[in-house]
This record gives C-alpha cells, structure tokens and sequence, in this order.
C-alpha cells in the first residue's frame, strides 16, 4: 500500500528532531565497528556528491651531502587525489494507528532504536563490503585460491601479513575515531587491526600469545574485541560474514561447512592506518531522521491509518592504499563437546 508523497520537512519541530537525530547516532555508535579505523572525512552541507582524498608521497631521501655555501635544489611536494561518489541509503517502518492506540509499549521510541540499529549495521555492511574487495590477499595453508583452503588462521600467517604491512611502510594505529556522537579521535596502543566473524574467536583465542582484554591495563576497549595477539588487536562482529561453501572439501578437516561438503570460508581483514576511507557517521547532519505522524499523509491516508519512522544517510566507502590491508581467507574448526575442558 502507498504510503503517499515525499514531503521535505518532518511533522516534528526542527528543536525536537534535532534531539531524536543525536538521540539516533548515539544508539548507532556502538555498532559501527569499521567506522573506528577508517580515514574519516565530514560531508559538508550543500556540497558535491563526490569526495576527494588527498594523499602526500614521502619525500625522497636527502643523501647527497650539501655543498658549503651552495643551497640545495629542494623538494615539490606530490600527492595523488582518490575519488569516489557518495550513495543514499534509507529506509523506513510504518506503525498503524491502531498499534498506537493500544499497543502497551512506546512504538515510535522502540521503532527509533530499531531503524538506529538498522542504520549502523547497513552501513558496516557497505563498509566490509569496500574492504573485503582488496586485492592483498592470503590464502591459509598456502594456498593459491579460495576454493583450496582447508586449514585455519595460524601465528605465521598473522606474521607474514604483518611483515608486509612494516616492508610497505604501513603505520599501526595510534589514533582512531572516538565511539562519541561528536567528531573526533582517540589514542591507542600502537596496534593493526583484524576484522573477524565471532565464528573465529576460538581460533584466535588458540594463537600463541593471545592477550585477553582484560590484560591491556590503560586504554579503550573497542566493541566486539576478542584480545590481542602480537601487533594486532581483533573485533568480532557477524557483519564479517563468511563465503559459504567456497572452500575445499571438509570431509577430512573439521571445519565449519554449511552445505557439509566445502568448508566455508571467512575473511579476516586486517587493516593499518590510512588503508581505507569513509564519510563518518558523526554529528546531527550526518543522518535525517523522518518522522511522519498519523495525519500526514493528506488524500494518500484519508482515515488517518499510518505513521511512519525512517533514517537516510550520504555515505561512501573506498581503498586508499591496497598493501596497507590484507585479507587472509581461513576455515575455522569445528567445536564439540568431548567431555572435557581441555
């Protein structure tokens, strides 16, 4: 059924919008794990669909000794400039009159944390959509393609996409985007970063030197994080989801396999500063929230029959520098109960 025209304002005073919209990204901010570790730029109001991200080549290194009296030639600056187009997503939920009428709960504040939520995990969603694309790859076992891989994440595999990361110059992060509905940063212990499905807590609570949270001593804690192993910290979240069937046969292994005959296989992804970039969901431009009441619909709803509650956001997602990300594909063992607690 039509829920009738779009309209530009919502049936809410501009003051209270602006509280339920802070009140929406609060609820959202927790959820957005990918957001954290992304270079981060605000969309400005009234401004282009296309974002551009600047970024300055190391200068070369100054070993020609200088000449007494002579000044050196000196350096131009260079840079490459990224660009990508922002999309629009959105959605909505429709609330009867009747439920309003007789429904115990308050269905508009339900409603609004349920489409905050919504909201956060379409975005991380698009987000691990962007970076499971990378072309770094690393198959377990040593594989040569995703439809091989029988085996799991092992520490020489972490080592070896970590050596890469420090042979290419990536930088561990020391800074991420605070979990505050305000813009703004946040230090850390110098760390990368691994993505994960929470399917690949066991394997990573298995690596030799697996640190747990509560060992960190100073410092945030990031939602969803599994511990540290080495240089890099791990977050599970099942936005990280794995490819079905895509691996080799399980018929020997002990790996997870949906169809019972391929292992599925999960991507871990593996980030260092400045390897990807979004637009961040921060502050009260960074998402409209729509609010529609019972009569507003004019001649689309005579009776005065439906409200409705949606979100709708600008946002984008793009790879700035492929070597400063991996994405190793593992299998991940089964768990069964033997009995024991070994």
């Amino acid at each position: 059924m039509s829920i009738g025209p779009i309209t530009t304002s919502n049936d809410i005073s501009p003051r209270t919008n602006g509280y339920a919209v802070a009140d929406l990204i609060k609820r959202a901010q927790p959820l957005l794990t990918i957001e954290k570790f992304m270079q981060a730029k605000v969309l400005p109001n009234n401004s282009t669909k296309v974002m551009k991200f600047r970024q300055y080549n190391p200068l070369p290194l100054a070993t020609t000794p200088l000449t007494e009296g002579v000044t050196p030639s000196g350096r131009t600056l260079t840079y490459r400039d990224v660009e990508t187009r922002l999309q629009q997503y959105g959605d909505y939920v429709a609330v009867s009159d009747v439920i309003q009428d007789t429904h115990e709960d308050p269905v508009f504040t339900e409603a609004r944390q349920l489409i905050a939520e919504q909201a956060a995990q379409t975005l991380e969603a698009i987000r691990f959509g962007v970076l499971k694309a990378g072309t770094n790859v690393y198959y377990a076992g040593n594989k040569t393609s995703r439809s091989a891989v029988v085996n799991t994440l092992t520490l020489q595999l972490q080592r070896l996409i970590t050596r890469g990361f420090k042979r290419n110059l990536a930088t561990p992060f020391t800074q991420v985007l605070s979990s505050s509905v305000n813009y703004g940063t946040q230090a850390v212990e110098a760390a990368y970063i691994g993505l994960v499905h929470p399917d690949c807590e066991y394997v990573i609570r298995s690596l030799t030197g697996f640190r747990h949270v509560k060992d960190y001593g100073q410092g945030p804690v990031f939602e969803g994080e599994i511990g540290a192993v080495e240089n890099v910290r791990y977050i599970a979240s099942t936005v990280f989801e794995p490819w079905v069937g895509a691996g080799g046969d399980v018929s020997t292994t002990g790996m997870i396999s949906t169809d019972g005959v391929k292992c599925d296989i999960y991507p871990v992804i593996y980030l260092a500063r400045d390897a990807a970039a979004t637009v961040a969901l921060k502050g009260q431009n960074a998402m409209s929230l729509i609010v529609k009441n019972l009569g507003s619909g004019g001649t689309n709803d005579p009776l005065n029959q439906r409200a409705t509650i949606g979100w709708k956001t600008m946002t984008t997602g793009i790879i700035l520098q492929q070597l400063f990300m991996a994405r190793a594909e593992i299998a991940v063992p089964e768990i069964t109960d033997t009995g024991s607690d070994d």
